[in-house]
């Protein structure tokens, strides 16, 4: 058993599936993970297609083979329990319609979010409760848990049923967004085949330490995001809670999409933080320990490098990352 280690396509999808294995092979990883859905589009995995017709299943592991790199997972990011119409139902589509399509092309891990429930039965929109000093909070929590657990036991079942692995990216404004309330999902839902992938650039803003993480954790780590953060000077008097962003931009091309109709807000021009290529926030000895954190938890993962770095361009961003990677995994010898 040995790490793969490759990368994310969402970030080359202006290029066939094809060109972004030529892009990915020429950096020196040898594995890809395509989105299938939820968030962002996925033009990668035509996902009808590929359920329709064993053809379009076997050209694409042909391709695969052919470019000699292999498909180490599907993505399906998204909110399957969101209130909003254009999220939960659409999403619970797309992460049921992923993991059968996992499991009729034998791919092991489907990357997903546990999702955020709206604060009661009637409301409209999702609810991130970050700090429920406030007891009303913890009423609010019970609710969300109460929509959270019964899906997440027939998702479990389902991807059972298709032997696939289920891994939770812990992202703020989910259920799951740490360590601690993972093990809360595990008390309640008692899932077999649910487990996490380890996105650290989440944490690190979080300000917490992503090698304790993995310890804390262990086994339940199924698959892994390279991805890197910096937390900047901003910090200092905005903390990483912050809410002083601007509106979304008027105009639609200056827009950076969340999902079908929703945008991201105005980014401060001082942030507390941001994501950055791999090596960018961290070095090289940081990731080699952070690999022999992960070989000493579970030996076999897929290591996929995920680029939201607007000061490089796509494939610039991507061997800058590869580069890190691939340097720290021949230091910690995975």
């Amino acid at each position: 058993m040995a790490f793969t280690y490759g990368a994310y396509t969402a970030c080359l999808q202006d290029r066939s599936l094809s060109e972004a294995l030529d892009v990915l092979a020429a950096a020196g990883l040898t594995g890809a993970e395509l989105n299938t859905g939820g968030f962002i589009p996925s033009p990668h995995a035509h996902v009808d297609a590929l359920l329709a017709s064993e053809k379009e299943r076997g050209e694409l592991r042909a391709l695969f083979t052919d470019k000699g790199m292999e498909l180490t997972g599907l993505t399906v990011s998204g909110n399957p329990l969101s209130p909003l119409p254009t999220e939960g139902l659409p999403h619970a589509h797309d992460l049921r319609r992923t993991i059968e399509l996992a499991g009729s092309l034998g791919v092991r891990d489907v990357v997903a979010m546990s999702g955020t429930p709206g604060t009661d039965p009637g409301a409209r929109y999702p609810a991130w409760i970050v700090n429920p000093w406030n007891g009303i909070d913890l009423e609010i929590l019970e609710h969300q848990w109460s929509v959270e657990v019964p899906f997440w036991k027939e998702i479990d079942a389902l991807a059972r049923e298709r032997d696939v692995q289920l891994a939770f990216e812990m992202h703020p404004r989910n259920l799951v967004f740490s360590p601690l309330t993972f093990e809360q999902f595990l008390d309640r839902v008692e899932p077999t085949n649910i487990g996490v992938n380890l996105d650290p650039s989440h944490l690190f803003w979080q300000q917490m330490e992503p090698i304790d993480c993995i310890e804390r954790l262990g086994a339940h780590i199924t698959h892994v995001h390279a991805k890197d953060t910096s937390v900047l000077p901003g910090a200092a008097v905005r903390g990483v809670l912050d809410t002083a962003f601007d509106p979304v931009p008027e105009d639609p091309a200056q827009r950076t999409p969340t999902g079908i109709g929703h945008y991201c807000s105005t980014w401060p021009e001082d942030p507390a933080w941001r994501f950055v290529a791999l090596g960018e926030g961290h070095d090289v000895d940081y990731w080699t320990r952070f690999l022999t954190a992960l070989a000493a938890v579970n030996p076999d993962l897929g290591v996929n490098i995920e680029h939201e770095d607007a000061a490089f361009g796509k494939v610039e961003g991507l061997e800058r990352g590869a580069r890190t990677l691939l340097a720290a995994a021949e230091a910690a010898g995975v």
